[in-house]
Parts: C-alpha cells; structure tokens; sequence
C-alpha cells in the first residue's frame, strides 16, 4: 500500500526496484486518468540558455543552478583523498561511495530543477513552443 497526498485510483504498471550510491530506491509507473486544470496562458515560447536555465515569452526567467560549482571543492577534495587509497581496500570503496553519493546529490539538484520548471510550464500553459531568436 502506497500512501499519497490526493487520493488516486490507479493501477501499477510496472515496479522497478533499484540502487544508486549505496541507496536503494522504488519505483512506481502508475496508469490513471489525468484531472485537466484550466491554463493561464494559451501559448509560451521558451528559451533555453547558457546563463540561465530557460527564459519564457513572457520575460519570466529561470535561473540556471550551479550545483556542481557549488561541490566542486569538495568533489576535487575527495577525489584527492581517494587517489591515496589502496585499489579494492575497503577504504577505497567508502572513499569512493562518498564521490558517488556527492554525484548523485549535484544530480537531483539538476533534476529537481528541471522538475519544477516543466511542472510551471505543464501547469500553468496549455501550448509550449521552442522560442526562435
């Protein structure tokens, strides 16, 4: 049994057990009917940046997350440390699962970004177009 926020009536598809840097995670692809929520605007141009992450039609601008900028120290700090360790010590492996475990952190804070701005823009725009410059 799954708890949820809103209660759904769904099926499960299919269960997907898997593991990442030492953490073991579940996934779940349900089938369910969607509730269609009323959009704001009809169509949105998006661009996507190198400064920032994306800007949209309507001036609204999302900034670009400097995750691996923000851990990059301490990546080149353990990746220092595990070059020192001996190949296939146990050392070495936990030196090494902190380096993944660091990885997947920069990885959900990219992920987690782009999460909440397809989430804005399937929300809140009923048409998404790429912005020609």
């Amino acid at each position: 049994m799954v708890k949820t926020y809103e209660p759904i009536e769904a099926t499960a598809q299919k269960i997907t057990i898997s593991r990442q840097a030492g953490s073991w995670y579940l996934s779940c692809s349900y089938e369910f009917h969607a509730i269609t929520t009323p959009k704001t605007n009809d169509v949105i141009g998006v661009d996507l940046g190198v400064k920032t992450l994306a800007t949209l039609s309507d001036g609204k601008v999302f900034e670009s997350v400097k995750s691996y900028q923000r851990f990059e120290a301490k990546l080149s700090r353990l990746q220092y440390l595990h070059r020192h360790k001996r190949v296939g010590s146990a050392n070495g492996r936990a030196a090494q699962l902190k380096i993944a475990k660091l990885h997947r952190r920069v990885a959900n804070i990219r992920k987690d970004a782009l999460h909440k701005l397809t989430t804005y823009l399937a929300k809140n725009h009923s048409v998404v177009a790429q912005a020609k410059i």
